[in-house]
């Protein structure tokens, strides 16, 4: 595993995770001077705190300064560039407008959109190396080609692309708002030897190809799903299910802005997905309690809000961004593939956590409850908000849909056992609404697991 680990920057194979960060502050002092040097915001953030991006020389020093960025801030950055420069990209933009290669947005699914995905040719060059690798790691190579199924256009997904590309194979990229009679049309023509989409739409097309393609999707014969934008794959009873019905591998993926850049191996049991390229953001290394934005020491299982800071990056780095992933960090070695680096776990949003009697409940963490009672649920879940989030003005509710095994009278004592259970580990008692197998719709982006009943009032 270790002459693979780092497949991107092979120089990194030989370090051990010590040497790997004193690599990483050797890039940090240069990266911090560069973004000082060419962003008024970022010269303003040092100039607040009193210092000097020299006088950050370790990732501990790092970790002891203040939050810079948030989306929010992102946003007003965006809007204060628009009307002082007349473009889009911020004020921490650090390259020259002209020098931008590519631009993407982020879904805009939790406010505006923002153009965190915006690159130099340089940052395309050196950051689709490391989207690559992510395939590569689990078997994708030159000739194979990939079935690429996002919302496309300007959208973040699109830069995998490069990597793709990158490795010598052919990426068949299919817009996912065509349809899923089109995407699996194509996908029976053109033979893809793999599926990158979102969790939801792959468990989506489970039932729609027999009246599709008159195919199972195991009959596409896959040798791997590459599955990001929603938590699903860490959850044991969805891994199964879409390994039963595809016949291959699922493999969890991301790289938030084109950062901590990471997949899952080949494994039975998911063990979280590897950070295969640290040269390029310090995200494993950072962690801020969520409430509180104090800092989290990194230590095998801690838990907090990962906080990006960029190493290598032009156009629009980041410094200090708390981008409001929660995640669990190990840094022991894989017991599965035997990986030396972090590896991290998706644990939810910052701005998706709930507040119930002064709990804080993540939706992931009820949806993994949920999909245990499975094949008696199906797994789909809505959680309905009378409010606006996070606060819940008690009972929560919570629609779900039964599986086709249960129905009537059994359905009182199921929704007993669920409330247990979730009384047990997550100190909360849902009122729940059952729905009908497939009632509650799925999306071909990611399906919301909110249904915010108060803006139909």
């Amino acid at each position: 595993m270790r002459n693979k680990a780092y497949f991107a920057n092979p120089d990194l194979n030989s370090l051990n995770q010590e040497q790997i960060g004193a690599y990483q502050e050797k890039l940090l002092t240069g990266q911090l001077s560069y973004c000082y040097n060419n962003s008024s915001f970022y010269r303003k953030k040092f100039d607040e705190i009193g210092a000097r991006p020299e006088d950050i020389k370790t990732l501990d020093h790092l970790r002891a300064l203040p939050i810079f960025m948030t989306k929010e801030v992102e946003r007003q950055n965006a809007l204060e560039s628009l009307e002082k420069h007349n473009h889009i990209f911020g004020t921490h933009l650090c390259a020259p407008v002209d020098r931008i290669y590519l631009t993407g947005t982020t879904s805009g699914t939790t406010g505006v959109p923002t153009f965190s995905y915006t690159f130099t040719e340089n940052d395309v060059m050196l950051i689709s190396r490391g989207l690559g690798h992510r395939f590569a790691f689990n078997g994708v190579k030159r000739g194979d080609r990939v079935l690429f199924i996002f919302s496309l256009g300007i959208y973040a997904t699109t830069m995998t692309l490069w990597g793709i590309r990158g490795l010598g194979a052919l990426p068949i990229d299919i817009d996912a708002r065509a349809g899923s009679e089109y995407m699996l049309r194509i996908a029976d023509l053109t033979k893809p030897n793999y599926m990158a989409t979102t969790t939801s739409l792959a468990e989506y097309l489970i039932n729609k190809a027999p009246e599709a393609i008159g195919k199972e999707v195991g009959d596409l014969k896959f040798k791997g799903l590459m599955l990001t934008g929603e938590i699903g794959v860490s959850i044991p009873e969805v891994k199964k299910k879409l390994e039963e019905a595809y016949g291959c591998r699922v493999y969890d993926y991301w790289a938030p802005a084109g950062h901590c850049i990471a997949i899952s191996c080949d494994s039975d049991e998911y063990h979280g997905m590897h950070g295969i390229s640290p040269d390029l953001c310090t995200g494993f290394d950072d962690l801020v309690d969520p409430d509180t934005k104090k800092p989290v020491p990194i230590k095998d299982g801690a838990i907090g809000e990962m906080v990006i800071t960029s190493l290598r990056r032009e156009a629009a780095p980041m410094v200090k961004y708390a981008y409001g992933d929660i995640v669990q960090i190990f840094t022991e070695p894989c017991p599965n593939c035997g990986f030396p680096g972090k590896r991290i776990k998706l644990i939810g949003r910052s701005d998706d956590m709930l507040v119930v009697k002064g709990v804080n409940v993540y939706p992931s963490a009820i949806k993994q409850i949920i999909s245990s009672f499975s094949p008696k649920v199906t797994g789909e879940m809505r959680i309905v908000l009378n409010n606006p989030p996070p606060r819940v003005v008690p009972p929560l509710k919570l629609k779900l849909e039964h599986g086709t095994c249960i129905r009537g009278p059994d359905l009182e004592g199921l929704a007993g056992e669920i409330n247990k259970a979730l009384h047990d580990r997550l100190k909360i008692r849902p009122v729940i609404e059952w729905v009908e197998p497939g009632s509650l719709e799925k999306s071909t982006r990611k399906t919301p697991l909110f249904e915010k009943a108060y803006l139909d009032r």
